[in-house]
C-alpha cells in the first residue's frame, strides 16, 4: 500500500528577463534588415536562392524578437513558463523582453474583495443562522497560485466558504454564558478567528488574507420569529428585574426616612401595608388609583 507523501509548495524565484529599451532598438533593427537580402539581390550583390533564403529567415528572427517584448505593471506580476517549466516571476514594473517561445501568464497582485454570499449554517448550539462575511485577500506567491491549485480564484472562494462554516460552529449567535464570546458580539475575536482559519487553508494557494468580517448575521427565517418572541421574553423579564430591584430600593429609603426623621411610628404591621402599597405603585404597568381608608388597619 503506497502511504500519501506531502506536497512540496513550489518556491517563486525571480525571472532573468532583458531590458525592453535595447532590445527594442535590436528588434526595428531587425525589421529594416529585412529589406537587406532584397535590396542586395536587385543589385546582383547576393543569388535570388540566397535572397529567398535569407528573407525570410530575417523575418522570422524579428518576428519572435517582436514576441518576446512583455509589459509589468505596479503591483502585477508576469509569472514566464518555458516547454512547462517554470523558469521565474517578474514583479518589479517596467518593460522587458525574454524568451519568445516563454508562455507568459500575467497575476494581480493588487488587494481584491471577496464579498460572500448568505450562507445558512448551524452554529454553537445547533440553531440555523444566515451569515456573510467580506474577505480582503491578495496573492502572496504566483508560484504557488498558479502551479499549486486549480484555478485559485475558484480556490479562494470555495476555501472562504469552508472556513465560515466552521467558524460560525465554533459560537453561538447570542445569550453565551459569562465571558463567552459569540458570533453577535465578539466582534474582532470572531473576526480574528476568522480570519486565522482563512489564511490557514488558502496558504496553500499563496494567497495572504489581510482581514475578514462578517457582513450579515441573522436567524434563519424558519426561527427568527420565535427567537424574536425569546429575546422580547428575556428583554421584559430583564426590565422587571431592575424595576423591582429599585421599587425595593425606593421602599427601603422610605421606611428609613420616616423612621429617622421620626415622621410617623409604624408597627409591623403597617410597614407590611405600606411595602404592599408602594409596590404595586412602582411595579405596576397602569396608573395606580388611591383608595381612601376611613377607618383603620385594625378594624
Amino acid at each position: 500500500m503506497n502511504t500519501p507523501q506531502n506536497h512540496t509548495p513550489t518556491a517563486e524565484k525571480s525571472a532573468s528577463s532583458l531590458p525592453g529599451g535595447p532590445m527594442l532598438v535590436l528588434c526595428l533593427l531587425t525589421w529594416v534588415g529585412i529589406l537587406v537580402p532584397v535590396i542586395a539581390a536587385t543589385h546582383g550583390y547576393i543569388s535570388a536562392p540566397m535572397m529567398a533564403v535569407l528573407a525570410p529567415a530575417t523575418l522570422l528572427t524579428a518576428i519572435l524578437l517582436t514576441s518576446g517584448f512583455f509589459t509589468v505593471q505596479p503591483n502585477e506580476a508576469m509569472v514566464l513558463v518555458l516547454f512547462g517549466t517554470y523558469t521565474g516571476t517578474q514583479r518589479q514594473s517596467g518593460f522587458y523582453w525574454t524568451n519568445p517561445f516563454k508562455r507568459k501568464v500575467r497575476i494581480s497582485l493588487r488587494a481584491r474583495n471577496l464579498n460572500g454570499e448568505k450562507l445558512k449554517v448551524n452554529e454553537l448550539r445547533g440553531n440555523p443562522i444566515e451569515i456573510a462575511v467580506v474577505v480582503v485577500w491578495r496573492v502572496q506567491n504566483t508560484a504557488q497560485a498558479l502551479f499549486d491549485v486549480e484555478l485559485y480564484e475558484s480556490y479562494v472562494q470555495i476555501q472562504s466558504e469552508t472556513a465560515v462554516r466552521h467558524v460560525a460552529s465554533n459560537y453561538a449567535y447570542d445569550d453565551g454564558e459569562a465571558n463567552e464570546v459569540t458570533l453577535r458580539g465578539g466582534g474582532d475575536v470572531v473576526a480574528s478567528a476568522l480570519t486565522l482559519e482563512l489564511q490557514e487553508r488558502l496558504a496553500k494557494a499563496g494567497v495572504k488574507v489581510e482581514e475578514a468580517r462578517l457582513t450579515h448575521l441573522a436567524y434563519a427565517p424558519e426561527i427568527a420569529q420565535a427567537m424574536l418572541r425569546r429575546q422580547q421574553a428575556e428583554a421584559v423579564i430583564s426590565a422587571r428585574k431592575k424595576i423591582v430591584q429599585g421599587a425595593v430600593s425606593m421602599v427601603e429609603m422610605a421606611l428609613h426616612e420616616l423612621s429617622e426623621k421620626k415622621v410617623v411610628a409604624l408597627d409591623e404591621e403597617r410597614k407590611a401595608a405600606m411595602v404592599s402599597n408602594l409596590l404595586v405603585v412602582l411595579c405596576g404597568e397602569s396608573e395606580a388609583h388611591p383608595v381612601i381608608n376611613t377607618g383603620t388597619l385594625y378594624n
